[in-house]
């Protein structure tokens, strides 16, 4: 099982990629190799593939995108006329006159033997593969010859697997085994978010024994935009036991021997603590953003508050210590410890700081607007100006420098709106966007554990939450209470009724499902948010702006 890592639209290093792996497993001689799901393409590809919708014949199309499609089928007929002595299965986008289809190509001893089709295209929260493929009709398993034997080989992807949770009327993999398959091999690009191991691994076991066929299931690894892929192929004997496993948020072969005359051992599940599942996302979605955008460093407003210390530490494991810059930018409501703790993460973590005070520009801001603002009392407009400043300033550090600003806020604070648009949500990735304000101050105590010493300083990890924008200002949330509140109804999609039997007080669940709402505009806007929990803000959300639907009917 090659669980590899990708870059959409990267034919080229793709091909690379899989070569290598190829000549790794030729070199333990290896009778059977398997990479992820569109492996030859990156996934998703999104609209570098041609809409179904609006996609013309076969030469009438876009160049580009029918360029892509035919380079990546060539690619797959190149690579496999050097597979010699070994069965290879690699996933691709196969395409006739009309229609494209999510592929997998089994190749045996230097011929491409057959290709199967994606049968079930999901269209739920990150994915709409509806848009763009032509589900197969029948899937059929080929023999292959693997060391004097002939095996029946079954092929599937991806979503063909999850047929039990999610209700499909077909059966994938069920009609392989009846068709004669005695292994199965499942290719995936599977995005990582909490749980899902164990998600996998009871449907795969359960699958195998009641069909008396091994599975494995090959998965992605790496970071691509939005979606962070966990890796962690797995590899199940026909008893539904255990036999293989690959690393978690690395790339992997996983090498298994399959013998049906002897009895297999069962390895034990490896086990993370969420909060080491949660960092270890983060960094390798950090790193793999920047590694394939070409941005090599990165500007993080650095407050002295937990939110902004958490982005600091998961970009330094990411980029290292010497491609991160701190800037702290005070003003006169900025505290002495507020100043003093940011300075201090900087010196624990050995990156970059700086500092540039914001009062001239400030007070050139009040004056500039004394006169339209004449007869109103200072309120929010003046203390959003000062993020706004803060902002306006770190991308002046990226354009100037060439490096990306990483935008502070998290999942709570998107939530319910407590984030300034053009001001602290300005950035190229929001880092901890999906991870609450009660997880942000668990994975930076994680991570002071992890290293063995205070990182992280004290301060920021005991501080009432404030902004800083004006005297005695402080949070106007209970996290305790508002941050699960808002993971039910992001995650979970609770109602106000089911919130409300859950014990949570009807005041506060009114006023999160008001600030949910409104806050749909800036949102929209916001950069893009890595993924680690079940529903993220981004591609999963798809959220009208523009709701009147009454608070107890739903958002």
């Amino acid at each position: 099982m090659a669980q590899i890592n990708p870059t959409v639209g990267d034919l080229d290093g793709n091909a690379r990629l899989i070569r290598n792996y190829l000549r790794i497993a030729q070199e333990a001689k290896v009778d059977l190799v398997a990479f992820p799901e569109m492996a030859m393409t990156g996934y998703p590809p999104l609209d570098l593939l041609p809409p179904r919708e609006i996609r013309p014949p076969a030469g009438n199309r876009k160049p580009a995108q029918e360029d892509f499609v035919r380079l990546n089928k060539q690619y797959v007929a190149e690579i496999a006329k050097e597979i010699e002595n070994m069965t290879a299965v690699i996933g691709f986008v196969d395409y006739d006159d009309v229609n494209i289809f999510n592929s997998a190509a089994i190749i045996n001893n230097g011929e491409v033997r057959s290709v199967v089709h994606k049968t079930l295209l999901p269209t739920y929260d990150v994915f709409d593969e509806q848009r763009y493929f032509t589900p197969a009709l029948v899937n059929t398993p080929v023999t292959v010859r693997i060391q004097e034997q002939d095996v029946m080989l079954g092929a599937s992807v991806c979503e063909d697997i999850w047929d039990e949770d999610v209700g499909y009327g077909v059966k994938v993999v069920d009609a392989l085994a009846e068709r004669g398959a005695n292994v199965i091999i499942n290719i995936n690009a599977s995005p990582f978010h909490r749980g899902m191991l164990e998600t996998r691994l009871r449907i795969l076991k359960r699958k195998a024994a009641r069909l008396r066929v091994s599975i494995f299931y090959v998965n992605q690894v790496g970071g691509q935009d939005e979606l962070v892929f966990d890796g962690e192929s797995l590899a199940i004997d026909a008893k539904g036991r255990l036999i293989g496993v690959g690393k978690q948020f690395q790339e992997d072969l996983v090498i298994v021997d399959l013998d049906p005359t002897h009895e297999n051992k069962e390895i034990s599940v490896p086990t993370h603590t969420p909060e080491q599942e949660m960092f270890d996302a983060l960094v390798l979605g950090v790193r793999d953003y920047f590694r394939k955008t070409g941005f090599v460093h990165a500007y993080i407003g650095l407050s002295g508050g937990i939110d902004s210390s958490l982005v600091a530490v998961i970009a330094a494991e990411a980029l290292g210590k010497a491609n991160v810059t701190g800037v702290s930018m005070p003003s006169r409501y900025s505290s002495d410890h507020s100043k003093s703790d940011a300075q201090v993460l900087a010196q624990n973590l050995g990156i970059e700081y700086l500092t540039i005070p914001i009062e001239p520009i400030f007070q050139a801001y009040l004056h500039q607007l004394a006169a339209p603002f004449k007869g109103r009392p200072p309120d929010v407009a003046e203390e959003n100006l000062q993020s706004r400043i803060r902002g306006t300033l770190l991308m002046a550090m990226s354009n100037k420098f060439g490096g990306l600003v990483l935008a502070t806020g998290n999942k709570s604070e998107l939530a319910l709106g407590y984030a300034t648009l053009y001001g602290d949500m300005s950035g190229g990735l929001e880092v901890i966007g999906d991870v609450s304000k009660t997880e942000v101050y668990a994975l930076s105590r994680y991570y002071n554990q992890r290293i063995g010493h205070e990182v992280i300083p004290e301060g920021s990890l005991t501080k009432i939450p404030s902004a800083e924008l004006k005297p005695d200002q402080f949070d106007p949330f209970d996290y305790g209470v508002v941050s699960p509140l808002a993971d039910e109804i992001i995650e979970n999609r609770l109602s106000r009724t089911e919130l409300l039997a859950k014990g949570y007080d009807p005041s506060v669940v009114d006023d999160c499902l008001r600030r949910v709402r409104l806050a749909e505009y800036k949102r929209r806007q916001a950069a893009p948010v890595i993924k680690i929990t079940k529903k993220a803000f981004g591609l999963g959300w798809k959220m009208p702006i523009v709701n009147r639907l009454p608070i107890d009917k739903g958002l």
